[in-house]
Parts: structure tokens; C-alpha cells; sequence
């Protein structure tokens, strides 16, 4: 059995694993981004934490982690399968079919974005080697929190979150140059930055060819030979080896760990293991991950952020502003709204955590003078630190721009005002689009609105009779004819829904209202509303779930049908009920319809 002493040693893992499953979790209910949580701990129980202290209490010392290269190489397995997993969501396919945001406007932000902020540092003196991979890692945004914003707010599909995910996209691509460039300028003698730059694309090709080339004779047979075992961890040690294994050989190389785990995971993409793998080791990722941003914390220097806070406080204004101000041009330019334009500017305008890794790097090649990395580093911890309140600014300022700016869809006309009776369908996702086809084929007639101008456009030259307009604006609604509708059908699924029902039914009290709900408990939330119904993604899911299960089962169609209609309709009358007695609602919308027609 181990001694006091040798327990001693688990104490950094027990600090890792407690932030894990208590603070993540905690800061999780608090709508505030895990990363941040595993960040924020990090730096508070860090050496520049109450590391400092350990040395004069016992107690805080078994509170802090002291052991650096223990977590600094589980922090190296995060970055690893970080890569890895990027490389798994970069697949070809995706890359051409958003080409045009990706590699043109991605391609753009992280260029001029690394040469404006290289030039500022390259005139404050810092050498051209160490300007040059400070201004790259800068010009990188944070992947992981702006993803778990969007994701969060169920935004991945709107404007700002396709926009967002194509430049993150480039951004992500772009490490695999920076890694090289860094290891190529580690090798050779301060001020040989265009040497460096060549040799480190040479070795990019050629590395890449030997990997891709070992890849496609390797890759298939082992994941085809772990698969035919019907046995999920011999397919887990292979997608271990392969993550691990790829990044030991780069660093053979003279490469990075990530870089080779990159690859490989890019190559895998274009497999059709590639689902199987992203769900085998997706625990493992979130895990590890957290204990990378926990040794990101650690890195932070609480005492330079004290010593210097004017000189913290103005490089974060000059980043965020810098950032911004040549995002913003240039999504307007790439034909992105006003509205989508600001808002996505002001996202990707903090650092990101690749910043960590890149300086990281420098410095250990002596590239980036430490007390200049320390600088730095504070700079984007506090943008990364900030990004939650930076995303609810940016929101409500898009919001303050869609309402000011007008003809943000010039080629949008704007709804007829000929008081015929139609539905209103609100929103054009996926839902939206299938339920208008559905209108079309009976015959019915609507118009929908929508808030993105890309896709108004686009399916306005395709006939549809779609505007572009903030449907919660009760002005919007009257020319969409409000008053005249028959029947108002809500298909978007953000928080904008409760917005639009609230504006439809102070107008019209006596209108019908349909819409889409997440689950049971925001169905429930849209009664209190006044909707007419509602319908929970996550029931209506589980319903048809078990028709196709009662049909495959030999049940006949007639009794299967009848039994989900059943169902459904005890959900929806439980829902009412528990809504607060809006079971009468459609009573309610009769007696108001009769009112409005005895009124002279």
C-alpha cells in the first residue's frame, strides 16, 4: 500500500478531477462556459494562484497543484485530441462546399488580421521572428467557447453562426502552418523569418505527403480489423493508437504532437469510421480538454495582470478593437448582413486558446522573451474571460443595428399590403421550409418571413413568397397582415419564439398560433403564452419513434395511427393543464372571434 507520502502525488490529479465533476458542472448551471470554469480555477489554484502561498500553509498547499509537468503532459494529450478531433470535423467535402466563407473570408480575417497586428508589434520593438507568431496566434479566436455560445443558443445554423464556424474554420486550419512556421524559425538564427517561412512550408508538404501516404495504407485495414471484432475497446485502442501514435512520430519528426494528430484526424474524416470515432472518444476529449484550460489557467500571472493593469486593460481594448474593425469590412464585403456582420466581428475578437500553445512554443525555442509571453497571455485570458459578456453585447448591439439599418436585403420587397387572408409562416430553417411546401401542396395561401437576407434571397428566386423582417416587431407584423391572418405558424427554435408569440397575440387575441417548442417544460412555457398549440421537438420525436416501432412490429397501421393520435393528444392536454388551464384555449380564440365580429 502507498505511504502518506507517495499519496501526496495524487493530490494535483484529485484538484483536476474535482474541478471536473464539481466546478464544471456548477458553472454549467450557471449558463457560464465550462472552459471558463476549468480557466478561471486553474489560475486561482495555480503557482501564480495560491501557489504562491503553498509554501507557507500546509493546508493551501494540498489545495494547489504544484506538480506542473504532471498536468502539463495530461495537458498535452488535450491538445492532442483537440487537433485531432478539428482535423475529424475538417473533412473535404465540408471545406468545398463553404469555400467561399472558409478560404475567403476565413482566409482573409486570419491574414490581414496577423500582418496588422505582426506590423504593430514588429514598430514596438519586438524582434521580426517573435512579432510575426504573436501577431498569428492573436489573430486566432477562441474555437471551443465561441462553438459552446452558438451551440448553447441553438445559433449554429443562423447567419452568425454559419459566418462564425467558416472563419473559426480557417482559423483552425491555419494552425497547422503556425505550428510548422514555429518549429522551422526555432531552428534557425534570429532574423532568418523568410528562411524560416520556406523551410517550414517545405516541411509542411512533405510531412504531410509521408502522413497522408502512410495514412491511406494503414488507416482502413487496422479501424476495418478492430470493427470486424464486434468489440468496442479493441475499436477504442485503435483510435487511441492512431490519435497518440501519429502525434509520437511528428514529434520523431522533429514536428508537434498536435500536428501529426491533426492529420491523421483529416484523414480519418474521409472514412466512413468517422462517426464511430468522434462518439468513442468524445468523453475522453471533454475530459481532457478541461485539464488543457485548466493548465491554461495555471499559466496565467495573476501578479502581471496586478503589477500592469493599464498596460492589460489598453492591449485588450487595442486587440478587441484592432479585430473588429477589420472583421466587420470584410464580412460586409463576403455579402454577410449588417446585423450578422457586427455581431460576428465582435465574437471572434478575443484570443483564443491556440494562443497558449503557439507562445507556448516560442518560448521554449527562445523565440518569445518569457516576461513578453506573460503579457500576452493575460491579454487573451482576460478577452477569453470576457467572452460570455462579449457575446450578450454583440447580440443586442446586431439587434440595435437590423432595426436601424435599413435595406439590409435590398432585394427584398417588402410584404404586400392587399389585406388578403393568409398564414404567416415565422421563420425558414429547415422546419419553416418543409411546412411552407406542405401550405404549397394544399393549396394554402401564406407568406413566411425570416432574419436572414442570404437565405430570403436565395429563396426568393425560387418563387417563395418569403420577406425579410424581425417578426416581433409589431409593425412588421401588421404589413405581413397581421390583422387579416388566418393563422400564424412559429418555426424558429431560439429564445426569439416567446418575442414573436407575445407580439402576435397582443395584436390578435383571436388568432391561431402554432408553435415549435425544444421540449416538454418550454411547451409548457408557450402555453402560458396563449398559443393555440405547441409542438415539443423531443415528444413529437418519441411518438413517431414508436409508430415506426409498432408498424415494424406487426401492429396494423389503422391501430397504430389512432393510438400516437391518442397519445398526443394526452400530452397536449397534460401540457395545457400543467400550463395553468389554457386547455380551453381554442374555446378562448372562438368566443374572441365572435367578438370581433359583433363589433361594428
Amino acid at each position: 500500500m502507498a505511504g502518506p507520502s507517495d499519496i501526496y502525488v495524487f493530490k494535483d490529479a484529485l484538484i483536476v478531477l474535482g474541478t471536473a465533476a464539481v466546478v464544471a458542472p456548477v458553472v454549467h448551471r450557471l449558463k457560464i462556459s465550462p472552459v471558463l470554469g476549468f480557466m478561471v480555477v486553474g489560475a486561482a489554484l495555480g503557482p501564480y494562484g495560491l501557489g504562491r502561498l503553498a509554501d507557507f500553509s500546509r493546508a493551501i498547499d494540498w489545495l494547489t497543484v504544484t506538480g506542473e509537468r504532471q498536468i502539463a503532459f495530461i495537458a498535452d494529450l488535450g491538445i492532442v485530441f483537440l487537433l485531432f478531433f478539428i482535423g475529424l470535423e475538417l473533412s473535404m467535402r465540408r471545406m468545398i462546399t463553404m469555400r467561399r466563407l472558409v478560404f475567403g473570408l476565413g482566409g482573409l480575417q486570419v491574414v490581414l488580421s496577423a500582418v496588422v497586428i505582426s506590423l504593430a508589434l514588429y514598430w514596438l520593438g519586438q524582434p521580426a521572428a517573435a512579432a510575426l507568431i504573436i501577431g498569428t496566434c492573436l489573430a486566432l479566436s477562441s474555437t471551443a467557447i465561441v462553438m459552446e455560445l452558438l451551440s448553447g443558443q441553438r445559433r449554429m445554423m443562423s447567419t452568425t453562426g454559419r459566418t462564425s464556424f467558416a472563419i473559426l474554420l480557417a482559423q483552425d486550419l491555419a494552425v497547422v502552418p503556425l505550428l510548422f512556421l514555429i518549429s522551422a524559425l526555432g531552428g534557425h538564427s534570429e532574423g532568418s523569418v523568410i528562411q524560416g517561412v520556406i523551410v517550414a512550408v517545405v516541411e509542411a508538404v512533405l510531412a504531410v505527403a509521408v502522413i497522408a501516404v502512410v495514412g491511406r495504407v494503414v488507416l482502413k485495414p487496422l479501424f476495418r480489423l478492430a470493427a470486424s471484432t464486434d468489440n468496442p475497446e479493441f475499436f477504442m485502442a485503435a483510435t487511441l493508437l492512431i490519435a497518440v501514435g501519429s502525434g509520437v512520430i511528428a514529434a520523431m519528426a522533429g514536428l508537434s504532437m498536435a500536428l501529426g494528430a491533426f492529420i491523421a484526424g483529416l484523414l480519418l474524416a474521409e472514412t466512413e469510421y468517422r462517426r464511430a470515432v468522434e462518439a468513442m472518444i468524445d468523453p475522453f476529449r471533454g475530459l481532457l480538454l478541461g485539464v488543457f484550460f485548466f493548465s491554461v489557467g495555471m499559466h496565467i500571472d495573476l501578479s502581471f495582470i496586478w503589477r500592469e493593469p493599464l498596460l492589460v486593460i489598453g492591449g485588450f481594448i487595442a486587440m478587441m478593437a484592432a479585430k473588429t474593425v477589420l472583421l466587420l469590412p470584410l464580412c460586409r464585403f463576403f455579402g454577410v448582413p449588417w446585423a450578422a456582420s457586427v455581431e460576428t466581428s465582435l465574437l471572434l475578437a478575443p484570443g483564443g486558446e491556440f494562443a497558449f500553445i503557439g507562445i507556448g512554443l516560442a518560448t521554449q525555442f527562445s523565440l518569445v522573451q518569457p516576461g513578453v509571453a506573460a503579457g500576452v497571455l493575460a491579454v487573451v485570458s482576460l478577452t477569453m474571460g470576457t467572452l460570455p459578456f462579449v457575446s450578450l453585447f454583440a447580440r443586442r448591439a446586431a439587434r440595435r443595428v437590423a432595426k436601424q439599418v435599413t435595406g439590409e436585403a435590398p432585394a427584398t420587397p417588402l410584404p404586400p399590403a392587399d389585406h388578403e387572408k393568409r398564414v404567416i409562416v415565422v421563420g425558414h430553417g429547415r422546419v419553416g421550409q418543409l411546412v411552407c411546401d406542405l401550405l404549397d401542396k394544399h393549396q394554402i395561401s401564406y407568406i413566411a418571413a425570416d432574419h436572414d437576407a442570404v437565405r430570403v434571397e436565395r429563396w426568393r428566386k425560387l418563387g417563395r413568397p418569403i420577406y425579410f423582417g424581425d417578426a416581433s416587431n409589431s409593425l412588421f407584423l401588421q404589413r405581413c397582415g397581421i390583422d387579416e391572418a388566418t393563422g400564424v405558424i412559429v418555426t424558429i427554435d431560439t429564445a426569439a419564439v416567446d418575442d414573436v408569440v407575445r407580439a402576435v397575440r397582443a395584436r390578435r387575441p383571436d388568432v391561431m398560433i402554432v408553435a415549435r417548442a425544444h421540449d416538454a417544460q418550454h411547451a409548457r412555457h408557450l402555453y402560458t403564452l396563449a398559443v393555440t398549440d405547441t409542438v415539443p421537438e423531443t415528444i413529437e420525436a418519441s411518438l413517431q419513434l414508436a409508430e415506426s416501432a409498432l408498424v415494424g412490429l406487426g401492429v396494423p397501421m389503422g391501430l397504430v395511427i389512432a393510438s400516437i393520435h391518442e397519445r398526443r393528444e394526452e400530452v397536449r392536454n397534460e401540457l395545457q393543464a400543467a400550463a395553468g388551464g389554457t386547455g380551453s384555449m381554442s374555446a378562448r380564440i372562438r368566443d374572441a372571434r365572435r367578438e370581433k365580429a359583433v363589433k361594428p
